[in-house]
C-alpha cells in the first residue's frame, strides 16, 4: 500500500518535470514542501483533461465517486489496487478517462520492530522527484460545492519494497507520463504495461525517524536516515 509520502519540490520544479502549469487559483504558496503527506490530506495533482492544458492543482486524498452520497468513501479510497481498478466501481470510471500523476520524492512503509513500527523511507535513485499513478473524479456535497479526490494505485512489491511491505505504489516511468495522462486513451490496455513494479535496482531505502509515525509531524529532519540501531533512543528524545 501507501499511507505516507513525501513531497519536497517546488512548483517551478513541478512544472518543469511534469510540463505543466499551475492551474489558475493556486501561486508557489499553495505548494508547500511536506515531509508527512497523510490520508485525506491535500496532495499535488498532475491532470490532463479532453481539450485542455495539463495542470497541475490541488486535490483530497481518498477518491470520492460522483455518485457517492457523502465523501466519507474517500477515507476508503486512499490507494486502489491496480489488478481490479476496471472492475471496482469507485475507480472504474475514472480508471478510462481520469489518470492522474501524483508527485512525491519519497514514500514510507512501516515494519513492527518490537512494539516500534520503524518507518523507512523510500526513493527513486537518490531522492530525485517520481510520479505515482493516480486517479480522480469530481463530487459535489450538499451545498453543490466542488471536491476534487485522487488516489493511489499500488501493485505487488519488488524485491526491495518487499522486505518491508508486500504492496507499493505504481511509480510511472518518465517516459509514459504522456501516456498515462492522456484522456484520449480510454481502453485501460494500453496502459496497463505502465502498472508493475518499479525496478528495485533504481531505488533505495532506509530507516527515518518513528516520530514520523504521527501524521502531526512535519519537521524536514524526520525524513532524514537514522541508524536503525539508534531508534528507539531516537523515539523518545
Amino acid at each position: 500500500m501507501c499511507g505516507r509520502f513525501r513531497q519536497t519540490r517546488s512548483a517551478k520544479s513541478l512544472a518543469q518535470q511534469f510540463n505543466a502549469g499551475l492551474l489558475d487559483a493556486l501561486n508557489d504558496f499553495d505548494i508547500l514542501p511536506r515531509v508527512n503527506i497523510a490520508p485525506t490530506q491535500p496532495v499535488v495533482v498532475v491532470k490532463q483533461t479532453k481539450g485542455k492544458p495539463r495542470t497541475i492543482t490541488i486535490m483530497r486524498r481518498g477518491l470520492i465517486p460522483a455518485w457517492a452520497k457523502d465523501q466519507s468513501i474517500g477515507n476508503k479510497t486512499i490507494n486502489a489496487r491496480s489488478e481490479s481498478v476496471e472492475t471496482t466501481i469507485s475507480f472504474s470510471d475514472s480508471s478510462r478517462s481520469r489518470r492522474c500523476l501524483i508527485p512525491a520524492d519519497g514514500f514510507y512503509e512501516w515494519k513492527k520492530t518490537g512494539k516500534v513500527r520503524q518507518p523507512y523511507c523510500f526513493e527513486v535513485g537518490e531522492g530525485e522527484l517520481f510520479a505515482f499513478a493516480g486517479l480522480w473524479d469530481t463530487w459535489k456535497n450538499p451545498k453543490a460545492e466542488t471536491i476534487e479526490s485522487c488516489t493511489i494505485l499500488t501493485t505487488t512489491s519488488n524485491e526491495l519494497v518487499e522486505k518491508i511491505h508486500d504492496r507499493m505504489p505504481v511509480i510511472v516511468p518518465a517516459d509514459k507520463y504522456n501516456l498515462w495522462l492522456d484522456p484520449e486513451v480510454e481502453d485501460f490496455e494500453a496502459v496497463k504495461e505502465i502498472l508493475k513494479p518499479y525496478e528495485a535496482n533504481a531505488m533505495r531505502q532506509y530507516p527515518v525517524s518513528p516520530k514520523l509515525n504521527s501524521s502531526n509531524n512535519e519537521s524536514a529532519t524526520l525524513a532524514l536516515p537514522i541508524d536503525e540501531t539508534e531508534f528507539q533512543k531516537d523515539l523518545f528524545k
